[in-house]
């Protein structure tokens, strides 16, 4: 059993930046793809980035050159850094294990609003 605690979410103003967290438990989390999603009011959860247990990522089109995804096997966590945030990018944050996803954390909310 894998449980995930997402952190770090809030309000930003467009162009600033945020980095959200997500804390594992269980074991084998470096054998695990690790990946983070997000759902905005009446839209469907869309994928923003994965990092897979090799260490490679990759990015959902909308966030790629903003975002970054990046593990610390060592202290299990996934982080989220996100850079020149827009409006768009106003979603609720989803921590996920697997590929496909099977395991979720509780979300955390990101807000981008002047």
């Amino acid at each position: 059993q894998v449980q995930l605690v997402e952190s770090g979410g809030g309000l930003v103003q467009p162009g600033g930046s945020l980095r959200v967290s997500c804390a594992a438990s269980g074991s084998d989390f470096s054998l695990a793809d690790m990946g983070w999603y997000r759902q905005a009011p009446g839209k469907q959860r869309e994928l923003v980035a994965v990092i897979f247990r090799s260490g490679s990522t990759t990015y959902a089109g909308p966030v790629k050159g903003r975002f970054t995804i990046s593990r610390d096997n060592a202290k299990k966590m996934v982080y989220l850094q996100m850079n020149s945030l827009k409006p768009e990018d106003t979603a609720v944050y989803y921590c996920a294990s697997g590929t496909p996803p099977r395991y979720w954390g509780q979300g955390t909310q990101v807000t981008v609003s002047s």
